[in-house]
């Protein structure tokens, strides 16, 4: 037998078709292995050594693949073709134990060709990409157990901060900041409606000049002198430049790019852009089994394989016309920083029209379909044709200007369709102007004018604040949207409409890492990480190196940040007598001590109360519960609620006295000391076990229950109060009902015995 293990079981659905019966094809659920939320698990002192663990949700399946790995004869890894699914397939491998029958396969594409062909030309783990990854997962370890408990307690309901969230949170305040000290500047625009002696055909032209200069009126008296000059004026035709413009298709989509243009036109925020893309790619069902859509989408490649482009070709020319082909095939420059690791998103199959699956996708997952495959398409056709003219006129000392487009051949938009109409920074564009010479004259038939002001910078949406992210190299194309989900969840930004605003944490906390961590907080250094990450992965640079050149400095700029915020007082500690220090934090100043890291309000008092547990003075304190006394003892862990009532009982876990309390199901006795809990309830009828009276309780919900006091020697427990007494005919214990009436346990068992009530 032959395993092939991926990492979604919708994936292992899709693949098993193609193979008829001969691979067994299961998945792995993604990570199965890796650092444990509750310890920072890093050896610092051991090379950044981590210790990964098996994630507690993933201990079932890691046991049935281990069995089923055992059986096999061969076992194929084919997570995604990345560094987290080589990072993936390196953690399979360990926790497996498949040493000597592991085969390493990688296909950009769900489709038979695809995986037949990566099964025949299986390869091994790429330990490069692994330490890459590893380095990331490491470097934000670093950084979010390092820096996230400083921004709590500095910053008020701030959860945490990060290598990367922390970079993209500043770009969303600085733009925020940018729109709050923006000034609007008035100005004018004066627009005339003109038409040709000779002609009817109307166009309009603003203005755009003053005596040969950019000029644009800024209020109102430099609009009506502009007015009263033109409009008895004549307007004559400067220039004429008329011609042939071309306008190229867009690449096909990347990660990046296809976020962004789903953003904005399917309105769909960019976490739910990959999420439905990742189900197109995984396989969705349909009535002839599941079907796999696009390429992997997560990707910053723009290129496409030879035999896909070539189909490409051949459907361009049978649907539209060789004229609609490229004299040779479109190619595509990557981008300085593109790893150009996979191709371009595309259809799978050019022949499955997102018309064909119309009636099998949901709507988001339609959409999405359509928009690649238009888009890829469109990438690979000619370009479009405008008959174009750019026209100045000049009337007094102003000149005006305008543009007209019309389309001559359409080229790629008849698969995918832009709006070319509107005004331009250089004129008014005009769908169609009328023929025009130099120095022909035009009738004036209408002049407006209109005040305007210069807006403020736009927030930033998914598609913008990608594009941005993007743009400065924070991150990989895998994590933008991963990226805009944490902020989110972490409240450092809300949704406002379309718009991302960033919140008063997001301020905060920002200013607080500006001021301490400048490296990490410069997006220049950022994306300097990210070139030395891919370093990594390319096998040029050594990965704990990186990590302890960043960790060094790092934790430099931590302790002076922690220290920073001390500020020394002449007050003793209540529990040691070390002068305190005071510190501000996100619910406002309050004392500690160096020594035993007990901590102070500033409002808290030293009373006459006597700790029960040592006699010791206790402290007034106020917390998030009201007020209550703690012992000044720095051995004594006494706590108590003012008005709480001593009981004569002593705990039997530490020997601490027990408080009488009152709780939501009645009384019950808590330690001073620990969190031990005892019920305080009455004893009723006799354990039929060990013959110990038998408690009643209150369990959490409220229901009573009744349980041996001999507990944990004896772990009688009953819905219904024991007699003490045992069945005559089955010899389980009897119990009394609601009715009074003693009964037999034993539900199968009829035994009752009447009890005559009491007059």
């Amino acid at each position: 037998m032959q395993l092939i293990i991926v990492e979604s079981p919708k994936k292992a659905k899709t693949i098993e078709r193609f193979l008829d019966g001969k691979y067994k094809v299961m998945g792995s659920g993604g990570h199965v292995r890796g650092l444990p939320e509750k310890r920072f698990a890093v050896d610092v002192d051991n090379n950044f050594e981590p210790t990964y663990v098996i994630e507690p949700k993933q201990e079932k399946l890691v046991k049935e693949l281990k069995e089923m790995s055992a059986k096999a004869d061969r076992v194929y890894l084919a997570t995604d073709p990345d560094r987290e699914g080589e990072a993936i397939a390196w953690h399979l491998y360990e926790v497996l134990e498949i040493k000597g029958k592991t085969h390493r396969i990688k296909f950009n594409e769900i489709s038979e060709k695809a995986v037949k062909t990566a099964l025949q030309t299986p390869g091994r783990i790429d330990y490069n990409l692994v330490d890459s990854q590893q380095a990331r997962r490491i470097l934000d370890r670093i950084v979010g157990y390092k820096l996230s408990p400083l921004v709590r307690t500095r910053v008020k309901n701030c959860e945490s901060a990060g290598r990367v969230q922390s970079v993209a949170v500043k770009l969303a305040v600085e733009l925020e900041r940018k729109i709050q000290s923006f000034v609007p500047e008035e100005y004018w625009t004066i627009t005339a409606s003109l038409k040709p002696v000779d002609s009817q055909s109307k166009f309009k032209m603003l203005l755009a000049e003053k005596d040969g200069k950019k000029y644009r009126p800024s209020n109102q008296e430099e609009a009506e002198e502009v007015y009263n000059t033109v409009k008895n004026g004549e307007f004559v035709v400067k220039t004429v430049k008329s011609g042939v413009s071309k306008s190229k298709p867009l690449p096909p989509f990347t990660t990046s790019t296809m976020q962004q243009d789903a953003s904005n036109k399917l309105g769909l925020s960019a976490p739910q852009v990959m999420q439905v893309a990742q189900h197109l790619y995984e396989g969705v069902e349909t009535p002839k089994g599941h079907l796999a859509l696009v390429t992997y989408i997560r990707t910053d490649s723009t290129r496409i394989a030879e035999d896909a482009q070539k189909e490409c070709l051949e459907y361009v020319a049978s649907k539209y016309g060789k004229e609609y082909c490229p004299s040779k095939p479109n190619v595509y420059t990557a981008k300085k920083n593109s790893q150009d690791a996979h191709e371009a998103i595309r259809p799978i199959d050019i022949n499955v029209t997102p018309e064909s699956v119309e009636n099998i996708l949901d709507k988001n997952h339609y959409n999405l379909y359509k928009l690649i495959y238009e888009r890829y398409i469109a990438s690979q056709m000619t370009s479009a044709e405008y008959n174009s003219m750019q026209v100045t006129a000049g009337c007094a000392n102003y000149t005006f200007k305008a543009s007209g487009k019309s389309v001559k051949f359409k080229g790629y938009t008849v698969a995918y369709e832009y709006d070319f109409a509107g005004k331009t920074d250089d004129g008014i564009e005009n769908k169609l102007l009328p023929p025009l010479n130099v120095n022909d004259k035009l009738n004036l038939q209408k002049l407006d004018k209109e005040q305007k002001f210069t807006k403020a910078p736009v927030r930033y949406t998914d598609a913008t604040l990608v594009k941005a992210i993007e743009e400065n190299g924070i991150g990989r194309p895998s994590t933008y949207a991963t990226i805009i989900g944490t902020l989110i969840r972490h409240k450092y930004i809300s949704r406002k409409g379309k718009y991302l605003v960033p919140t008063e944490i997001a301020f905060e906390a920002t200013d607080l890492l500006n001021k301490y961590f400048r490296d990490i907080m410069d997006v220049g250094f950022t994306a300097k990480m990210e070139t030395q990450l891919d370093n990594i992965a390319e096998g040029n640079e050594d990965w704990r190196k990186i990590v302890g050149n960043f960790y060094t400095p790092f934790i430099k700029e931590l302790k002076i940040a922690t220290n920073d915020n001390n500020e020394p007082t002449d007050v003793p500690c209540d529990y040691c007598g070390t002068l305190l220090v005071k510190k501000k934090g996100r619910f406002g100043e309050f004392l500690v001590c160096p020594s035993c890291k007990k901590t102070k309000n500033p409002d808290d008092k030293v009373t006459e109360h006597k700790c029960p547990n040592c006699s010791s003075n206790m402290v007034l304190k106020d917390g998030r519960y009201g007020k209550y006394l703690s012992c000044t003892n720095a051995e004594c862990n006494t706590k108590m609620q003012q008005g709480d009532e001593l009981s004569q009982e002593k705990c039997s876990k530490c020997g601490g006295v027990m408080l009488l309390k009152t709780g939501k199901f009645g009384k019950y006795l808590k330690c001073t000391r620990c969190i031990t809990t005892k019920s305080m309830s009455e004893y009723v009828g006799e354990c039929p076990i060990c013959h110990k009276p038998a408690q009643k309780m209150i369990s959490k919900k409220g229901k009573v229950y009744y349980g041996c006091s001999g507990y944990p020697t004896c772990n009688f427990i009953s819905w219904d109060a024991p007699t003490g007494e045992l069945c005559p005919n089955c010899g389980k214990h009897l119990v009394t009902d609601k009715d009074g009436n003693v009964v037999c346990s034993d539900k199968n068992c009829n035994y009752t015995k009447t009890v005559k009530s009491k007059k």
